[in-house]
Parts: structure tokens; C-alpha cells; sequence
């Protein structure tokens, strides 16, 4: 049984509280206020509340921190402290359609040696309102669901392969690109799903659910705490050309090490051609 860190208890009880509220959101769904925030993006007051509970709850705990937020983007704190990053709604469009499937992600960055930047991530929580579930990794302490280890999926073959994926839609993402990717993959695996949320499918290869992940056009708050995730889960996470950012989101490919690497290979022999 894993002793859970102060740090990730911090970060496990400031979303829990924006969770509940979101919980009765969902609840009343149908009341919300909606606006447009570009083209294709929605942003309500769930998102706005969920993201105002997260920054005061966090500054509470840590308030020399800095924060890089989903809706109110950059508050600079110390810079010799580090940073969280924070998506309040990650699966908003689910959120607001009425599909249980969303979650909130938080991530802890440090700050460069030296200054001049940020570099690892090195705390991640990934919590899932509805099914109440903490995805949570400490740097070199492993990957956990509440207190069970998580693993990385044990298959080796594609074809035995469940892989999840984000589509492209309206201003978001390349679909020339995603669909050469598509019909590289595709053949080869036993199935491919887009669930709405690249926070929980990053959490899902960490716990073996999916085998793989692959998407682009994402955003750091996106993916900080499931690259964590990932990678103390056994995990393989890079750019589509095998880069190990500290953070993959404008291409990213996750997986076990012989998964990730097929799908490395032919994701870069696809968009190749």
C-alpha cells in the first residue's frame, strides 16, 4: 500500500472540491451558461468555477507557486518555486453534451537550474469526477490508482492492441495528417477509440486499459500530469519523431516500450508518404 505524499494529498483534496462541484454541474447541465471561446471552443461556468476552486485551494497551500491555467492562463509566482498546471474540465464537449466522461488535471513543473524556463514535471493527478477516481504519480515514486501500483500494459503485439486516439474537429488539429495516420494504424490493431478526454487516456495507458495513445494539436495542461503518468507507469511518451519532450502535446505518442515503438515507426512512416 502506497503512502501518499503531503504534495499529492495537496493536490487530491484541492480536486476533489472543485470535483463535487462539477459532479452537481453535471447534474444540472442543461442550466449552464455557455460561451464561445474561439471556433470550436466551449468554456462555461463549470469550467470557470472547477478552475477558481483549483487556484485557491492550491494558493492556499502553496503560495509562492505560480500557476499555468487552462482559462485564466499564466500567474507568475516565485520563479525559483515551481509551477502548477492546471485543466479544470479536460473533456468539456462531453461535459456539456451529458457524457460522464470528463476529468480535472494537475501538474507540478520545477523551474530550469539556473533560471530561464521550466523543465520536468515531477507530481501529476489526473481525477475523474464521476467513477471517483486519483491517477496519481510522484517523479521515481511510480504511478498509482488511489493506493495500487499502476503498470503499463504487458501486450507486445499490435494486433492484440487497444489504442486510443484524438480526431480532429473544426479549428482543432491536421485531418490530412491524422487520417494518413489513421489508415497506417488502423489495420494493424484490435481497435481504436476516442473518448473525448486526452487526461484520462494518458491515465488509461498508465493503468494498461489502452495499450497506446496517439494525438497532436494538444496543450501542456492536456498532458502534464498523464506524460508523468506514463512514464513512471513503465511507460514510453514522445513527439511523433521519438523526441522525449518533458512534455508531449503538440504530438504525442504513448505506450509500453514495444507498443510505443511500433506505433513510433509507423506513425513516422505514414506521415512520410
Amino acid at each position: 500500500m502506497a503512502a501518499i505524499p503531503g504534495l499529492i494529498r495537496v493536490m487530491e483534496g484541492a480536486a476533489r472540491k472543485a470535483g463535487n462541484r462539477l459532479r452537481r454541474d453535471f447534474g444540472e447541465v442543461e442550466h449552464l451558461q455557455v460561451s464561445r471561446k474561439g471556433p470550436s471552443d466551449f468554456v462555461s461556468k463549470a469550467d470557470m468555477r472547477a478552475e477558481r476552486t483549483l487556484y485557491d485551494e492550491l494558493l492556499k497551500a502553496r503560495p509562492d507557486w505560480g500557476f499555468l491555467l487552462e482559462e485564466a492562463g499564466e500567474i507568475h509566482g516565485d520563479p525559483d518555486k515551481p509551477r502548477w498546471i492546471v485543466d479544470p474540465l479536460d473533456g468539456t464537449s462531453n461535459f456539456l453534451h451529458g457524457l460522464p466522461h470528463f476529468a480535472i488535471s494537475i501538474a507540478v513543473q520545477e523551474p530550469k537550474l539556473g533560471g530561464g524556463g521550466w523543465g520536468e514535471v515531477t507530481a501529476g493527478v489526473i481525477y475523474q469526477p464521476i467513477t471517483d477516481e486519483t491517477y496519481w504519480a510522484e517523479k521515481t515514486r511510480g504511478a498509482w490508482l488511489h493506493d495500487g501500483r499502476l503498470r503499463v500494459s504487458g501486450r507486445r503485439q499490435l494486433s492484440e492492441a487497444l489504442i486510443a486516439t484524438g480526431t480532429p474537429y473544426q479549428a482543432h488539429g491536421d485531418f490530412a495528417e491524422w487520417t494518413k495516420i489513421f489508415a497506417a494504424v488502423g489495420p494493424q490493431v484490435a481497435g481504436i477509440r476516442r473518448f473525448g478526454s486526452a487526461a484520462l487516456d494518458l491515465a488509461w495507458v498508465a493503468a494498461g486499459r489502452y495499450d497506446g495513445f496517439w494525438e497532436s494539436d494538444l496543450s501542456p495542461w492536456d498532458t502534464a500530469a498523464g506524460c508523468l503518468l506514463v512514464r513512471e507507469a513503465g511507460g514510453f511518451v514522445t513527439d511523433y519523431r521519438g523526441r522525449s519532450e518533458v512534455i508531449c502535446d503538440t504530438q504525442i505518442i504513448a505506450g509500453n516500450d514495444p507498443l510505443h515503438s511500433r506505433l513510433h515507426k509507423i506513425i513516422a512512416g505514414a506521415l512520410k508518404g
